[in-house]
């Protein structure tokens, strides 16, 4: 298998200019992203791992570093398609594409690890992505943040068979006897989606080229793309004691994520 993680970054952005080169521990956030695909990428032989952006200083300061850069069209409308871009202009294409995004330096590695196995085992797999059970008590958590940002946070139903029934921004299930469940163990049947997403090549070829969906529109959701078009998704399960964390959005993340990272031993 050939496995390219494209990490897709810009520089533009309305909270954040610049983010991907905001200093974290002293180091840029595309470099401890970028060390954290390596890491991944380490198992397969046939791998590469590349920074795919339109912008002069993010490309200038990846050649600074000795990262693998291509330069992508001003004109994307997503990371997906900056992904695509980027893949389609390797002499050797990849089987199997990782999406990893450039402001996500706090993404758990065996999210990613587990993702890369799910491809090697299972050839019919076209998409892959990660969930993670929660807890009453993490679930506790996230109906309260969501009374302050409604559309923080994403949840999943899952078939038998491992493969996203739904993607909401709204709490799914809802859960009619909930005392009762609380009784019976600590975790609720809740899952929550992360946004890190896998791909073979000619599956992402064809989600790039679908009109964007209803619901898609509607949820904010790009994932839903796929299943309003009858492709499935194998959700990866994570284990439950990984810690999940919020994304960085504006410059007060970051005084966060650089004590997450030093817990996380993640920077030299």
């Amino acid at each position: 298998m050939k496995l390219a993680i494209i990490i897709p970054a810009r520089f533009a952005s309305t909270r954040f200019p610049g983010k991907p080169l905001a200093l974290i521990n002293g180091k840029a956030m595309i470099d401890h992203v970028y060390e954290l695909a390596l890491e991944a990428a380490k198992p397969v032989k046939n791998s590469t791992v590349i920074v795919a952006t339109d912008d002069d200083r993010i490309e200038n300061h990846c050649k600074t570093m000795g990262h693998t850069c291509l330069r992508t069209s001003e004109n994307c409308k997503t990371g997906s398609d900056r992904v695509l871009e980027a893949a389609i202009k390797l002499s050797d294409q990849p089987d199997v594409v990782i999406n990893l995004q450039g402001d996500a330096p706090l993404t758990p590695l065996v999210a990613m690890e587990r993702i890369i196995r799910v491809f090697t085992a299972e050839p019919d797999v076209q998409v892959a992505t990660p969930i993670r059970q929660l807890s009453w008590d993490e679930l506790n958590r996230l109906k309260r943040k969501k009374k302050l940002t409604p559309f923080s946070g994403t949840t999943a139903v899952v078939g038998k068979n491992g493969q996203a029934k739904w993607f909401s921004k709204h709490i799914i299930p809802a859960i009619r006897n909930e005392e009762d469940l609380m009784q019976e163990g600590d975790m609720s049947p809740v899952f929550q989606h992360l946004g890190l997403y896998g791909y073979r090549l000619e599956t992402l070829k064809k989600f790039v080229n679908l009109s964007e969906g209803t619901y898609e529109a509607l949820e904010g959701l790009e994932q839903l793309r796929f299943l309003e078009n009858d492709i499935p998704v194998q959700c990866v399960e994570i284990p439950t004691d990984t810690l999940i964390h919020s994304g960085i959005d504006s410059p007060e993340d970051v005084d966060s994520a650089e004590s997450t990272l030093r817990s996380m031993r993640m920077y030299s």
